[in-house]
């Protein structure tokens, strides 16, 4: 059974709740903000699941210098700038 709590947002937080709820997709507050935190964990799982891939990268590249086959640093760091665009564009 869901739990009822009550929120105050601020202003521009209620505005842009009000301005869902006339858009006529919503029909309640409720929705709105379940829509939201639904949306929020979802980046969050998708954060941690982006995260695990760099661990995983990182892992990979540390056996790779263990058997002697490093790279260029500049380069590696070039990717890596890349990469945090690409992920900070999709957020």
């Amino acid at each position: 059974m869901p739990h009822a709590m009550n929120i105050t947002l601020a202003a521009d937080l209620a505005a842009f709740v009000q301005l869902k709820l006339d858009s006529g997709r919503y029909h309640s507050a409720s929705q709105v903000v379940g829509e939201a935190l639904r949306l929020l964990a979802e980046r969050d799982e998708l954060v941690e699941h982006r995260k695990q891939e760099i661990r995983s990268g990182i892992a990979a590249g540390l056996y790779s210098l263990r058997r002697g086959e490093g790279i260029d640093g500049d380069e590696f760091f070039a990717q890596l700038e890349r990469e945090e665009r690409e992920l900070e564009r999709n957020l």
